[in-house]
């Protein structure tokens, strides 16, 4: 396990929150505008829509089975880690709750860029806190350390769950194609203005995706 220890704890604790936070309300955001959600939340949507319960409850299932798939990768898990894999989760729901869904097409695309935007500077305080990586970063970073690049392993496994969400009844829209070309210039922004550590990642969007 990654030791909560270190320099600045207080702050790393404090951003890692704030940032799983913000990071459910963009998801969450995403969903209500209807045009579309990140490749996992398509998956956690199409289950939700196929087998019932809600897209963060699904979200928090699937964080847990993917953990399970870090045992034989012996990856290193944290505080961050495990936060990762409920907080946002609810918040997503709660989000839901809050926000009701869009019914005129220039509020639909507000949430949806808001909701990409506030991703990316969630993706910046959650990651730059360095409490540990969020479930699915560390599969694609532990596959990816076996042999195959990590663009490749991340192409694989999105597109892969992009597929299956998709079959299930996931919503793959403008926005999941808004995600992916905006997600990786937004965190390569952010990051770097909020990591704790003594070398900021130049990869910043190879670590995104919880």
């Amino acid at each position: 396990m990654i030791p909560v220890a270190g320099e600045r704890l207080p702050r790393r604790i404090t951003q890692l929150l704030i940032g799983l936070v913000l990071f459910g309300i963009g998801i969450g955001l995403m969903l209500q505008s209807g045009m579309g959600v990140p490749p996992w939340d398509v998956l956690h949507q199409g289950l939700a829509r196929r087998f019932g319960l809600t897209v963060g409850a699904w979200s928090i299932i699937v964080s847990v089975a993917v953990l399970l798939l870090w045992l034989p990768l012996r990856q290193p898990y944290g505080l961050g880690t495990l936060l990762n894999a409920i907080i946002i989760g609810v918040v997503i729901d709660l989000t839901g709750v809050v926000i009701p869904a869009a019914e005129v097409t220039g509020v639909a695309w507000s949430m949806m860029l808001g909701g990409v935007v506030l991703i990316g500077i969630a993706s910046g305080l959650y990651i730059g806190a360095n409490l540990g990586p969020g479930p699915r970063d560390g599969l694609m970073t532990g596959i990816a350390r076996k042999g195959p690049s990590i663009r490749l392993t991340r192409a694989v496994i999105e597109i892969t769950v992009l597929t299956l969400g998709w079959i299930l009844g996931g919503t793959f829209g403008i926005g999941t194609i808004v995600f992916a070309l905006a997600i990786g210039p937004l965190v390569q922004y952010f990051l770097p203005r909020w990591d704790i550590s003594p070398h900021p990642s130049t990869d910043a969007w190879e670590h995104l995706d919880r």
